[in-house]
């Protein structure tokens, strides 16, 4: 009975090691396909703007053009939801004169394909280089990662040059917070897509800022402080007492992230 018990556990592992394998990417993106027009979002000033890839794929981005002196900032958001529902942080920069270019991953918003690591960087790069092409000079990009869109962001900053980056509630590896939420498994043989921030800030040379709540159950604020220690300066930190990992706006991020903006423009 004991020797047929291990046996039926060992499977029952080997199953649920393969489910998660198989369906990893379903644990990490979590896409709303709708696509929704910027004027529909009460965004009338911002348009629509499709990148083509070469592997033939649509991306849906958002742009609005910064006023004269201003920065652009070269979004790319988190893991869930829609372009439309970042709308308000959409319009609280634009407000500031601020332009902005919000691309959505592929599955997301209307874009077509399947999000993963290596498509979402290829694309973000894409949308940098769809900036520079619209002659907006490399000092003038702000690249700004919310959550999952973090590991897109130091990515594309450790290799295109830019005049800031911001990172809100960053994580160091997909690779290290999956291990911490699911000790059983074997997380560094399954994981595809890792997003490996820890191993590519070093590399990031523009201004950083980076934002956590000190309250993040999803990202533990302690990721963002062990990756703003491994950065390079000109580096700054704000922790925002009390905040979650989505609900930063309501605790003063804004203003704190507007305020760094500003100074940085001044240097």
């Amino acid at each position: 009975m004991l020797k047929i018990l291990l046996i039926a556990v060992v499977a029952l592992y080997a199953l649920a090691v393969s489910v998660m394998y198989l369906a990893q990417r379903h644990f990490i993106y979590f896409p709303d396909p709708t696509r929704t027009a910027p004027a529909a979002a009460g965004l009338p000033s911002v348009s629509e703007e499709i990148l083509q890839t070469p592997d033939g794929e649509s991306i849906v981005a958002w742009y609005a053009a910064a006023q004269p002196g201003q920065p652009t900032l070269l979004y790319f958001h988190g893991n869930g939801g829609a372009l439309e529902l970042r709308n308000e942080r959409i319009r609280k920069y634009l407000n500031r004169g601020r332009g902005m270019f919000m691309m959505s991953y592929r599955g997301f918003s209307g874009s077509t394909g399947s999000p993963s690591e290596r498509a979402n960087i290829a694309d973000a790069k894409l949308a940098y280089d769809a900036l520079v092409r619209k002659g907006i000079r490399p000092e003038d990009i702000i690249i700004y990662g919310e959550s999952l869109g973090t590991g897109v962001a130091v990515q594309v900053a450790s290799e295109k040059p830019v005049g800031g980056v911001i990172l809100d509630s960053p994580f160091t590896s997909i690779a290290e917070r999956a291990q911490q939420l699911y000790p059983w498994l074997p997380v560094g043989l399954l994981l595809q897509d890792r997003y490996d921030s820890i191993r590519y800030i070093g590399s990031v040379h523009a201004p950083l800022l980076i934002v956590h709540g000190d309250a993040d159950e999803v990202v533990p604020v302690d990721m963002g402080r062990r990756l703003f220690a491994a950065a390079n300066e000109p580096k700054q930190l704000e922790i925002i007492r009390g905040a979650g990992h989505d609900n930063h706006s309501e605790f003063g991020s804004f203003a704190r992230i507007d305020a760094w903006v500003d100074a940085l423009r001044k240097k």
